[in-house]
């Protein structure tokens, strides 16, 4: 049965990812991305990871992609123009990424160690006090770093929606 969800969700992650890409308007990728995180979640939950699928859902679904939103919205984005399309990019766009894809898979089948696999509720590092200690010692200097990113560029939003007011 774990395979079985495991496979559902993972489809769902990658079909939701690959619309975040194809499509045209900003929000309708954002809630793309809102599926994504969702599945994600779910993913994590099968892994026994119960404290990073709530925070998963919580900060990524919830509060990022209001933020993404609001930021859209502000900076009153548009459905984005097509391209003139090119016919040799779809001759050779597909095969090319066939033979990338199966180039990438032969390198990990062959160089990276072999491991024993995943067993699904046997992880135990994701819990809040585990969480925390890694965060907030191993990893305290990124964390830092992109909350810093964040606030650069929502102020960058408002200065872009601000010149295209005036």
């Amino acid at each position: 049965m774990d395979l079985i969800l495991f496979l559902v969700f993972a489809a769902i992650a990658v079909g939701c990812g690959i619309n975040l890409v194809v499509q045209t308007h900003p929000i309708s990728s954002a809630l793309s991305l809102i599926g994504v995180m969702g599945s994600l979640a779910i993913l994590y939950l099968l892994l026994g990871a119960e404290f990073l699928a709530a925070a998963q859902l919580i900060v990524y679904a919830g509060a990022i992609m209001v933020l993404f939103v609001f930021v859209i919205m502000l900076l009153n984005a548009g459905a984005e123009r097509k391209p003139a399309s090119r016919s040799y990019a779809k001759l050779f766009g597909v095969p090319l990424l066939v033979v990338f894809l199966g180039l990438i898979a032969y390198i990990v089948q062959t160089f990276l160690p072999k491991t024993e696999g995943v067993q699904f509720g046997k992880f135990t590092g994701g819990g809040a006090y585990e969480i925390g200690i890694k965060l907030f010692t191993d990893y305290l200097l990124p964390f830092e770093i992109v909350s810093v990113l964040i606030l650069v560029a929502i102020f960058g939003a408002i200065v872009l929606a601000r010149k295209e007011i005036d």
